[in-house]
């Protein structure tokens, strides 16, 4: 991150445009499994796979949509995953974590592009995907399981909806951070852009990066208004 992403009018690029269309392929197939897999999971949510075009289909669609998303979260590791590496601030942000939940900015320590939380959030779908992924592989052909090897059919079956679950918790995670923790987070997957104000509060590692100045732990944000 250097100066020269930074924007006319106080803004700073955040998330380039192929970063942005890759997460909401993400985003939108994710979703569309999330809602299809309740409806696998349990006869009381059925009445959602009616409203997706019913259940063949969604049965039909299910692992192909699966197989988008999965691929979308390979882009993002090739796109994110040297900047989800753990660095010594994120201990830091950890013991703080009372403080990022109180919404006490100038309590938390200086955090990079992504926080501690955002980087175990990233973690948690990448090894999630690969479980969903391989467990689904499973249950979408099961007849070519040889006998021998039920036992991959019966871990599957106990699997995929474990890691689906998990799933449903960081996704929930994610959105609580991304609308409420960090004011502003969620329009910039969408304008691609946010306010240097918003650099400076929430990523101040990140702001110093982008203003060519070392980061300096001693120097918190200010709190929020």
């Amino acid at each position: 991150m250097h100066m020269d992403q930074v924007l006319p009018h106080g803004r700073v690029l955040r998330y380039p445009f192929a970063e942005r269309l890759n997460h909401w392929i993400a985003a939108f197939s994710y979703i569309y499994l999330l809602l299809t897999g309740l409806a696998f999971w349990s006869p009381w949510c059925f009445w959602i796979a009616a409203i997706l075009g019913g259940g063949q289909a969604s049965r039909m669609l299910h692992p192909w949509i699966g197989l988008l998303f999965f691929f979308a979260v390979m882009r993002m590791y090739a796109l994110w995953a040297p900047q989800m590496n753990a660095a010594p601030v994120d201990r830091e942000w950890w013991r703080s974590l009372r403080h990022y939940i109180q919404n006490e900015d100038a309590q938390m320590p200086p955090a990079g592009r992504y926080n501690a939380g955002q980087k175990a959030l990233f973690w948690a779908f990448f090894y999630g995907a690969i479980v969903l992924l391989l467990t689904g592989i499973v249950l979408w052909f099961p007849e070519t399981i040889p006998w021998n090897l039920r036992w991959l059919r019966y871990i599957s079956v106990f699997l995929h909806p474990a890691a689906a679950l998990v799933t449903i918790a960081n996704f929930m995670i994610h959105i609580y951070m991304s609308v409420f923790a960090e004011r502003g987070a969620f329009g910039s997957v969408i304008r691609g852009d946010v306010s240097l104000e918003f650099a400076k509060r929430y990523h101040p590692g990140w702001y110093d990066e982008i203003v060519g100045r070392p980061s300096s732990p001693s120097a918190p944000p200010a709190p929020r208004k």
